[in-house]
């Protein structure tokens, strides 16, 4: 290897990821031919669309070294399964459980769930989506599913439904959306395990599950009986938002489950009549206490009235206009979030999709 460009690649901080390059993966070549670099990785989180990012930031940082004039890029990714919580076995076939949570309702968690989803899915990762939100479940609405019902092809194991490559399964598509779930707790956690275990997720990178708002015995027992590999605390700016946050978050930590980051939802309002943007819940909640607990901020999202009306249609923004700025926003905090999970360990296994870009 050529020990000049390995180092600058180490040294490398992606800015869209917020951390060094190589804390999510490894240099596996660094060669010269001519003025060009050839560099080659392979990386810990899904990168299909990534690489292409990467690679104009990464040539420009590159061309500070001496001799370098352009990049030509081999990127390799594979989402390794890491570890839950002790005595606590992982499921067959779903590499990472991530829990979307938040300490009170409507802060908007089932949506900005459904985005990170898409998000990552856009990636190249295999996604599925478990809504453990038993009192409120929307997933099936803006996956586009409502009124659908799984079926089973031996009477013991569910399929779940599909919305745009998403495998989704909840109890919204058991029932009807105006009926009411009068269920107590040990009901609610059992059904929720049931459904996790039950149900016929295949071959999973990721599996987002939707938690339950609040920080009761339903969101405990769950933290405990579910395999987690890490945990997103969603919350918006207001203080007494924050404040319930942050008993969601030492709640985690409580039963050892790594909080990959804080996301901030409805970080500013913006004007659908001239685009102005205004902190109406006020500003920097989200990144004083990710300085407080030392997580990372994954992010903020505008309180956008497109993100609302593209998942009532069950066209969430991620795939209703990919190219728009709360998509991209999405795209960004899965980035960050998926490399926060990768982060805790290395190497990586499964599928490794291979990547070839150059930059000219």
């Amino acid at each position: 290897m050529d020990e000049q460009l390995l180092a600058a690649v180490a040294a490398y901080h992606d800015p869209i990821l917020d951390r060094p390059l190589v804390s999510v993966g490894e240099v596996r070549a660094a060669e010269r031919d001519g003025n060009q670099a050839r560099i080659a990785l392979k990386l810990g989180i899904p990168a299909d669309r990534f690489g292409g990012d990467l690679v104009p930031a990464l040539g420009a940082h590159l061309r500070e070294t001496e001799g370098v004039e352009s990049l030509k890029l081999d990127l390799e990714w594979a989402v390794a399964a890491q570890p839950v919580q002790p005595n606590l076995k992982p499921m067959d076939r779903v590499g990472n459980i991530i829990a979307v949570a938040s300490g009170k309702g409507g802060v908007g968690k089932s949506t900005t769930t459904v985005n990170l989803a898409l998000a990552l899915a856009s990636e190249g990762a295999r996604v599925g989506v478990l809504d453990a939100d038993i009192y409120g479940p929307s997933q099936p609405r803006m996956l586009g599913l409502s009124g659908q019902r799984p079926t089973t092809r031996d009477g013991k194991r569910i399929d779940p439904l599909v919305g745009y490559g998403i495998r989704c399964m909840s109890i919204g598509f058991l029932i009807s959306e105006d009926e009411p779930m009068v269920w107590r707790g040990p009901m609610v956690t059992s059904a929720l395990v049931q459904m996790m275990n039950d149900t016929e997720w295949g071959d999973l990178d990721y599996l987002l599950v939707d938690m339950p708002p609040g920080t009761g015995d339903i969101q405990l027992t769950l933290s405990q009986q579910v395999p987690v590999s890490g945990a997103v605390i969603v919350t918006t700016p207001q203080d007494i938002a924050l404040l319930d946050a942050k008993k969601g978050l030492a709640m985690f930590r409580k039963v050892q489950v790594p909080v990959l980051g804080i996301v901030e939802n409805m970080s500013t309002h913006v004007c659908t009549n001239c685009g102005h943007e205004e902190p109406v819940f006020g500003s920097g909640g989200g990144a004083s206490m990710a300085s407080q607990y030392e997580v990372p901020l994954l992010g903020g999202l505008p309180l956008d009235i497109r993100i609302r009306a593209e998942a009532d249609e069950g066209n969430p923004s991620v795939v209703a206009d990919p190219d728009g700025a709360p998509a991209r926003a999405y795209v960004n905090i899965a980035r960050r979030m998926a490399a926060a999970l990768a982060a805790q360990t290395s190497g990586a296994g499964g599928r490794i999709p291979t990547i070839t870009i150059e930059d000219d």
